[in-house]
């Protein structure tokens, strides 16, 4: 269990003399067991803030934490890609039993259920170049899930997915965290995307900073061409419209 803090954020790039404002100002807080989704337009920061959170990229001022719920240990974060990230020369199960601290048959049994959760409980001996694309990134969600992660970092996973490979993905993805739980952040560009699975939205513009934070409080299952979905989406994807028109000239 994790919750994440996220206060005065600031992140700036230095290279050949200038400075790029990657994230400005930013303040949010995800409480555990909730499913935040992070849009705005290419270079917001969306990607970085990911990085900051995982540890790959330091903050230049402020903080973004994630922390474990007793105050105490040390939470455990998983990270998905855009890409699925498989060993070319290991096997499905031996790709999911990487990412383990052993080969038990506790881990093996572990790894097979989330592989059955996804639907692939059939290609335990395949290999990664033997699936499709999205077969692919199934196992990576899979994988990322099986290591039974405080919190998960998702940087628009699907995104190179065809339409129905998404959708499908989108389906299993939320009956995975209806089962587990787990703290989310969800990166997309994909503002229907983010209305379909998550609690809340952050919504990011320009120069990383935030323009506006939306709780979701419309049930589950949602689908996407009921009228509240729809709605949702329209109000979010105004709040772009309208920074843009009055930050315009």
């Amino acid at each position: 269990m994790a919750h994440i803090i996220v206060k005065d954020l600031r992140k700036v790039f230095s290279g050949s003399g200038d400075q790029t404002v990657a994230i400005d100002n930013m303040s949010f807080e995800i409480k555990n067991q909730t499913f935040v989704s992070v849009v705005g337009p290419s270079g917001c920061g969306k990607s970085t803030l990911l990085n900051i959170l995982s540890g790959v990229e330091s903050p230049t001022a402020g903080i973004a934490e994630i922390r474990s719920m007793d105050g105490q240990s040390k939470p455990k974060v998983a990270y998905v890609f855009q890409s699925p990230r498989l060993l070319p020369w290991r096997s499905v199960m031996d790709n999911m039993l990487f990412v383990q601290r052993d080969r038990s048959s506790e881990s093996r049994a572990r790894a097979a259920r989330y592989l059955d959760m996804v639907g692939l409980g059939h290609v335990h001996d395949s290999y990664p170049g033997q699936l499709s694309g999205g077969m692919q990134q199934r196992v990576g969600i899979a994988r990322a899930f099986a290591t039974e992660p405080s919190a998960l970092l998702m940087d628009e996973p699907f995104s190179h997915l065809d339409a129905i490979n998404a959708r499908q993905l989108r389906k299993e993805l939320h009956s995975m965290w209806l089962a587990t739980r787990k703290t989310v952040v969800f990166v997309t560009h994909d503002v229907a995307e983010a209305v379909e699975l998550s609690n809340r939205i952050v919504v990011l513009g320009e120069g990383g900073r935030i323009r506006e934070i939306v709780d979701v409080d419309i049930a589950f299952p949602r689908d996407p061409f009921a009228p509240e979905v729809a709605a949702l989406k329209a109000e979010v994807l105004a709040k772009f419209e309208v920074a843009d028109t009055s930050t315009a000239g």
